[in-house]
């Protein structure tokens, strides 16, 4: 493989080849970067979700305990 690209032009080693696999690879890795991120979209969701969710328990403990104890 290395003999076949040494006697062409840089171009088509830096230019011409990558373009191909974009193009032939192109609609994979835009599945693929979508599924990632789409992914990391959930996983912060997820994440911040929970967080609310503590934040509001913790709230509501700590009132609803300084009230009991006014009783």
């Amino acid at each position: 493989m290395r003999e076949i690209f040494a006697g062409m032009p840089w171009w088509v080693k830096w230019i011409a080849v990558p373009v191909i696999a974009l193009v032939v690879f192109g609609g994979l890795i835009t599945s693929i970067v979508a599924f990632v991120v789409g992914l990391l979209f959930k996983v912060l969701m997820f994440v911040a979700l929970v967080g609310v969710l503590v934040f509001v328990v913790r709230k509501f403990m700590a009132s609803s305990g300084s009230s009991r104890s006014d009783w």
